[in-house]
């Protein structure tokens, strides 16, 4: 419902009440930071690419490796990696120069709006990955597949894949279920249907 004396807002249509002071901050941004130097990379979720050309998400890393002068991180489709994780199996990492490896490293939430998102704001400089920002999920055209994050009293929760798109729960409430990034990554290598959470949309964002 509502605040009395005015119309009631997506976000109290969506939870069915205003939400909670935690509710309505935003996760933090994803800034993509230079791997070199770094020996944390193992499991860490990492951009390849080249300055001027493009990049590459949703890739994990592995430990870096040394070979005469130059340092090379061995980088996997996020798929094969928790298929390796979940398996237990050894999978080729094609080497990639370090230089051509960023580390996403997560900022702190806030409270402070998103920036603006006309066409001209969202130009970037094309010498390393661009910030990534979270948007609520009522902003985005589509959810289905994208990485999302469940704001919640006690911080985060990342690793999550929305399966649907928002909808309206028996209780009433506009939702999105969502799964867990290695049920998610298991539905497409075994078939095996993930186990999912529905989750109101006023507190899902997408990364």
């Amino acid at each position: 419902m509502g605040r009395r004396g005015a119309a009631p807002g997506w976000d109290d249509w969506a939870s069915g009440g205003a939400p909670e002071p935690w509710a309505a901050r935003r996760p933090g941004a994803i800034v993509p930071v230079p791997a070199f130097g770094r020996r944390d990379l193992r499991g860490r979720r990492v951009v390849v690419g080249l300055p001027g050309f493009g990049w590459r998400g949703d890739m994990r890393a592995d430990e870096p490796i040394v070979q005469g002068s130059r340092t090379y991180v061995p980088v996997l489709a996020e798929q094969e990696w928790y298929r390796a994780e979940a398996e237990q199996t050894e999978v080729f990492a094609p080497l990639v120069p370090v230089e051509r490896v960023w580390l996403e490293e997560i900022e702190p939430s806030t409270s402070e709006k998103p920036a603006a998102t006309d066409i001209v704001s969202r130009l970037v400089s094309l010498d390393a990955p661009p910030r990534r920002d979270a948007l609520p999920v009522r902003e985005v055209p589509s959810c289905v597949g994208r990485r999302v994050v469940r704001m919640a009293e006690d911080g985060e929760q990342r690793d999550l894949r929305a399966v649907t798109e928002p909808y309206s729960s028996a209780e009433g409430d506009i939702c999105v279920r969502v799964a867990t990034e290695l049920d998610w990554y298991r539905w497409a290598w075994s078939g095996q249907v993930p186990r999912t959470l529905e989750v109101p949309v006023h507190v899902l964002w997408v990364e």
